[in-house]
């Protein structure tokens, strides 16, 4: 099995700078393989607790060399819940790369482990017959401090459903787990990598260095 690791954080990261200098990345420094994956950006302002900046990924599998260096630009530039990173925000972001497996279909609501699962839930809207579904990475529920019937209730919500929360509505939701590996990257500890791989420090056009 693939786990994530520092290569494909530092891929990703990578891929962003390349962006901003309009320029092609570095080839990855991991093999290809196919698997579900997200790329999650988050920015830490004045030492606090890190701030989600963007996160999108596919829960089919992809190849992973193509499929970090898509959802790289799409979590940062293109989750609509943010406006697009920007050059000047580098410094101040770390990157999780996440390798989704172990898919399995749940038997209720809450057959499945605080922190250890992830979950797609699927249901269908009772005002209007609508399919709705969404996903929670296993890291979401644990650090929110949820139970699991607040993380599914949570889950109703971010897939679009307003109405009236039922015990009934909630034991007619199909719930998949999944487990993850995950790796987490600082922008310093990119810069360390990098100067560490390659020599030299990486540069972004209108970002200044980073010192340690």
């Amino acid at each position: 099995m693939v786990a994530a690791n520092r290569e494909m954080a530092a891929y990703c990261f990578d891929t962003l700078v390349a962006h901003y200098n309009s320029e092609d990345a570095p080839p990855p420094a991991f093999d290809e393989g196919q698997h579900p994956l997200f790329v999650t950006w988050k920015k830490v302002v004045n030492g606090g607790e890190p701030r989600l900046r963007g996160c999108i990924g596919n829960l089919e599998a992809q190849y992973i060399i193509t499929g970090f260096r898509d959802y790289a630009l799409t979590s940062a530039l293109r989750d609509r819940r943010f406006p697009p990173i920007q050059a000047k925000e580098l410094p101040t972001l770390e990157c999780t790369v996440s390798i989704l497996t172990d898919y399995e279909t749940a038997n209720h609501y809450l057959d499945w482990e605080v922190g250890k699962h992830g979950l797609i839930i699927e249901f269908t809207d009772p005002n209007n017959n609508a399919r709705r579904s969404a996903t929670y990475l296993p890291d979401v529920a644990a650090h929110e401090g949820w139970t699991r019937e607040e993380a599914i209730d949570s889950l109703m919500r971010k897939a679009g459903y307003s109405g009236h929360i039922t015990e009934s509505l909630r034991k007619s939701i199909r719930v998949t787990r999944y487990q993850s590996t995950l790796f987490t990257l600082t922008y310093s500890d990119y810069v360390s990598y990098v100067r560490e791989t390659r020599g030299a420090a990486p540069s972004i056009n209108g970002v200044k260095h980073v010192n340690h």
